[in-house]
């Protein structure tokens, strides 16, 4: 069965694709391929400020080549009801770097400095503390089109987890997916992004690795000059062979870029859980910079 979902949902992505090249086919964009790492994007001819924040989803969008990109969470609270007991975590700052390397492809790394988990058992009262570093992934986004131009955009981008978060914060394992963000531009400034995901995670039990996959569906459309509001329906299935989870929120956020620093960019949000496997409540503030 897992052979077949994930070919189902890489076969549509590729269909995507093909028929986007297409489209895109009868108006090239500018030639941008020469800028490399060793030879940057020049100012005049960096893409608008773009950012795999607010929402769940990541954009297709990559950092122009030789550009330096900060994205970060300043706070995040989540607060967990499940498996009878009541859980907080909360992520001091949350930094993802991300550096150009071509036209179309950046290097990304993301790790928490300081994680804080706190449980409460509630039948036994008992709590449970954790703190100290958070696992560290690495990622390299490909945009295969529509980083320059086009209705519809996709990339690749596959990472891996490297565990270097204590047990009471991680799970000690190297775990890894694969993204593949889709834009597609729509009438009256409106934005729709899928993230089809699948990835291969830690079995509770053991050590082997089980199918999590998850489709992140977002909507945004600029509320004025500097504003853009979004809204996301995100589902997780996660095939653990010890008990299936099915997860699913509801998410509703925004982000202002300032019309005099339009390489700046603050944004906060709420992710609402919409079953009791899912975590009640996620809230956010966070920011993010080009250099």
């Amino acid at each position: 069965m897992k052979p077949v979902i994930l070919a189902l949902a890489f076969g549509a992505i590729a269909s995507l694709a093909s028929a986007a090249s297409a489209q895109q086919a009868a108006a090239p964009p500018a030639d941008k391929s020469g800028f490399t790492l060793f030879n940057p994007t020049p100012e005049a001819d960096l893409r608008a400020f773009c950012t795999d924040r607010p929402t769940k989803s990541n954009g297709p969008c990559t950092v122009d080549a030789g550009q330096f990109q900060v994205e970060s969470d300043v706070v995040n609270v989540t607060y967990d009801t499940s498996n009878g007991a009541d859980t907080t975590t909360i992520l001091y700052t949350n930094p993802t770097l991300k550096l150009g390397i071509t036209n179309t492809l950046d290097l990304e790394v993301n790790i928490a400095p300081y994680v804080t988990v706190r449980s409460k058992d509630r039948a036994s009262g008992v709590t449970t503390k954790g703190s100290g570093l958070g696992d560290l992934f690495v990622r390299a986004k490909l945009n295969l089109i529509g980083d320059d131009s086009g209705s519809v955009a996709v990339a690749l981008d596959p990472f891996v987890k490297i565990p270097t978060a204590p047990k009471s914060v991680g799970n000690g394992a190297v775990e890894e997916g694969l993204d593949v963000p889709i834009q597609f531009s729509l009438p009256d400034s409106w934005q729709l992004s899928l993230g089809p995901e699948a990835d291969g995670l830690k079995n509770a039990l053991d050590s082997g690795q089980h199918l999590n996959v998850q489709m992140p569906i977002s909507l945004s459309r600029p509320l004025s000059k500097t504003v853009t509001g979004f809204i996301e329906l995100w589902g997780d299935e996660n095939f653990e062979p010890s008990g299936h989870v099915t997860q699913a929120s509801f998410d509703l956020a925004g982000a202002w870029i300032p019309a005099r620093h339009p390489n700046f960019q603050l944004d906060g949000g709420v992710n609402l859980g919409l079953n009791n496997q899912t975590p009640g409540v996620q809230a956010y503030v966070g920011v993010s910079q080009r250099f």
